[in-house]
């Protein structure tokens, strides 16, 4: 296989411009080609599928369920083995086997089975034939992929609590399959993304109610983020199914589970939170977790992406599950829908954890669309009585680049009478700064992870209808940051509301195309961050 790569899905992209030899995320030549194989399938599925569809058929539910897990596992950070990509690609060529044998189909070309002749075909595959003849096209399609694999994360996780949607399902198939159509005009693409955008706002729905319907309405909660002494494991990633299959397995054995990173959230649902043992929050955002758990004397469960390159000195306590995975990695398996964490546990009981504990100390989470639109009529009359003068939602994914100090630094300047909303990683940048209250409410109220930005969409919206006006209209400005293909599949969506005026940082993603930087700028009012005073004045400016 050829050593060399181009990817250029995620915020560090090398130079803005693209990963030619390793991936600075990690992934390696080899395993990018797998992916895109893998994603180059998935497109002959999408074919087979969409043919299918269009004759009144069904297709397979274990199909629509593989197709939300491949594509999640080639998003940025998840999975960096390529025996794990292997076995997808094999049962994407079974799936599509499948559909030939029940429906008739006309035999599928390049069927991949075994190893050998998958990894000759990585190495010739190409995902982007458009990049050179229609350079604008190529741009758009690849965001619309970048985007499905965004909503794939939500269907997945969604699926795992039992909830899927026929129309979000079925326009993976569509959208993979637009990928490959040469004869779409940008207007089809553009068309199509817009589309996208509602269809992903179905399956943030789905996903939101899979989980306050298993778990209950997040709560106003003040987290642990300090230690306890005692054996502990650290659960980083989104998956609350997993958080509470590991909660069950270690009751009563005198373990505390932390979570970490994304997992945050989880400690303001009732129905985790119940559990006793699950003490409080360790650590920061996905970046730091090198550092972070390197000397950490704890068992660490990786659940979905954020997963960077174990460091020798932690690698023998981390375990990944789900679609995650790492060469050398234990990783957890789901047998008959159950997994058995007794491995992380054992490590956990003999590493033996912290011997101290710290001074406590907590931070306040919870403010989901429940917690926070139940304070509806106190936040209308602060704002008619000039008590609260301008909403800022602040978040998004978090990163490595200094240049992201300008999402601390635009926080602490917000006025004393505004609201900063904040969600996903990106918070973990000043969530621990003590923001004051305004009309008797905390200023900084923190919405949930990335997979709650349903949540944030519903209370803007709500607060529109209570001022019956437009979202544009009101006095809330969207500074957001972005890393992986979640934030791609989000951004469509407030696009696709008619969201305008969006700061987006701290870089724009490469795959945009200067003519389609260009469009979104003059359509949407897209508006790259400055710097935190500039980007505060022009937004407060007087009318």
């Amino acid at each position: 296989m050829e050593t060399s790569m181009f990817c250029y899905q995620c915020e560090q992209a090398l130079h803005g411009t693209g990963c030619v030899r390793v991936g600075v995320c990690g992934k390696d030549p080899q395993v990018a080609a797998l992916q895109d194989l893998l994603v180059y399938e998935l497109e002959g599925l999408a074919l087979q599928a969409v043919a299918v569809l269009d004759r009144g058929e069904t297709i397979p539910s274990d199909i629509d369920r593989l197709v939300m897990e491949a594509l999640f596992a080639t998003l940025t950070n998840v999975n960096f083995d390529g025996a794990d990509i292997i076995d997808l690609i094999q049962d994407v060529t079974a799936a599509r086997r499948t559909l030939r044998e029940m429906y008739g189909l006309h035999p599928a070309a390049d069927l991949h089975t075994n190893e050998e002749a998958i990894r000759a075909a990585a190495a010739k595959v190409d995902i982007r034939p458009q990049a050179e003849t229609a350079v604008d096209i190529q741009s758009l399609k690849d965001t619309l992929l970048y985007g499905l694999k965004g909503m794939a994360a939500y269907a997945y996780h969604a699926a795992v609590l039992g909830l899927q949607d026929p129309e979000v399902n079925h326009f993976f198939y569509r959208g993979l399959a637009a990928l490959t159509d040469r004869t779409l005009q940008l207007n089809d693409v553009l068309d199509l993304m817009m589309a996208f955008g509602q269809v992903n706002l179905k399956a943030m729905a789905l996903l939101d109610q899979a989980n306050t319907g298993t778990y209950g309405h997040p709560e106003p909660t003040h987290a642990l983020v300090s230690k306890r002494k005692g054996p502990f494991i650290v659960v980083s990633g989104h998956d609350l199914h997993d958080l509470k299959e590991l909660l069950e397995q270690t009751a009563g054995k005198g373990i505390n589970v932390y979570t970490h990173g994304e997992m945050l959230p989880a400690l303001a649902y009732p129905g985790l939170k119940k559990y006793p043992h699950l003490i409080g929050n360790y650590g920061t955002a996905w970046h730091n977790q090198q550092h972070e758990f390197d000397s950490l004397p704890g068992a660490i469960l990786m659940t979905t992406n954020c997963l960077m390159k174990p460091r020798p000195s932690y690698q023998d306590r981390i375990f990944s599950t789900g679609v995650v995975g790492y060469p050398g990695m234990t990783h957890i398996p789901s047998r008959g829908g159950k997994k058995d964490f007794t491995p992380v546990i054992q490590k956990t009981l003999e590493l033996g954890g912290w011997t101290e504990d710290e001074p406590e100390k907590r931070i306040l989470i919870g403010f989901g669309r429940s917690a926070t639109l139940s304070h509806a009529e106190e936040i209308i009359n602060a704002v008619k009585t000039g008590q609260i003068k301008h909403f800022f939602l602040v978040g998004g994914c978090d990163g490595a680049k200094s240049s992201r100090s300008y999402y601390t630094e635009f926080a602490e300047k917000t006025p004393p009478d505004s609201v900063i909303l904040t969600l996903a990683c990106g918070k973990f940048r000043f969530n621990d700064r003590d923001f004051g209250t305004v009309a008797g409410l905390p200023r900084l109220l923190d919405v949930g992870q990335c997979n709650d930005a349903y949540s944030a969409i519903q209370i803007a919206l709500a607060l529109a209808e209570a001022f019956n006006c437009g979202v544009n209209d009101l006095p809330l400005t969207l500074v957001l940051s972005w890393y992986e293909q979640k934030a791609v599949c989000i951004l469509l969506t407030l696009l696709s509301l008619g969201i305008k005026n969006i700061y987006l940082g701290p870089s724009l993603p490469a795959f945009l195309s200067p003519n389609v930087v260009q469009y979104l700028v003059e359509q949407f009012g897209i508006r790259p961050i400055t710097s935190a005073e500039k980007d505060l004045a022009d937004i407060l400016v007087p009318a």
